[in-house]
């Protein structure tokens, strides 16, 4: 893990965040600079700056956890009408921090978010305070526990 790596650090534990999840392969937290509250990010343990240097495995399990994420965010008390998946994979294409991140954006009528027609993306310039992100982080965990034991009594078919 390099050193100066902040999601790195978020991961070690050297930096500050508001988890959501965590387990051994991936974590995910609220975004410092969040589009909407819920706007989560989710990050494997292992550094990697982009898609391709993830094993495919590990990409897969990113892309699952956004599932429950999007899944979590809809049944949550925060406001989530649609949302975005969003991963920069290089400098040119608007990623900020050089370690493989997928942001899980929930969406609503009328909200700031847009992609540009130079295929960028509006700039992040809120930074709630540390407890409103424990707030949001609070109400998703807790649809995802409702969700978990949702699918946990429902068949498998």
């Amino acid at each position: 893990m390099p050193a100066d790596c902040i999601f790195c650090g978020i991961v070690a534990g050297r930096e500050l965040a508001s988890f959501v999840h965590r387990d051994s392969e991936l974590v995910a937290f609220m975004s410092n600079a969040p589009v909407n509250p819920g706007h989560l990010l989710v990050i494997p343990h292992e550094h990697a700056p982009s898609l391709a240097d993830l094993a495919p495995d590990l990409a897969a399990a990113l892309f699952r956890a956004a599932q429950r994420f999007a899944r979590a965010l809809r049944s949550s008390t925060l406001r989530c009408e649609g949302l975005n998946l969003f991963l920069a994979d290089g400098v040119v294409a608007s990623q900020l921090v050089p370690h493989v991140h997928l942001h899980v954006i929930p969406r609503f009528a009328g909200d700031s978010f847009k992609l540009n027609s130079s295929g960028g993306v509006t700039t992040f310039e809120s930074m709630p305070p540390r407890e409103e992100l424990e707030r949001v982080a609070a109400a998703i965990r807790a649809a995802l526990a409702v969700s978990a034991r949702g699918a946990a009594e429902r068949p498998i078919r």
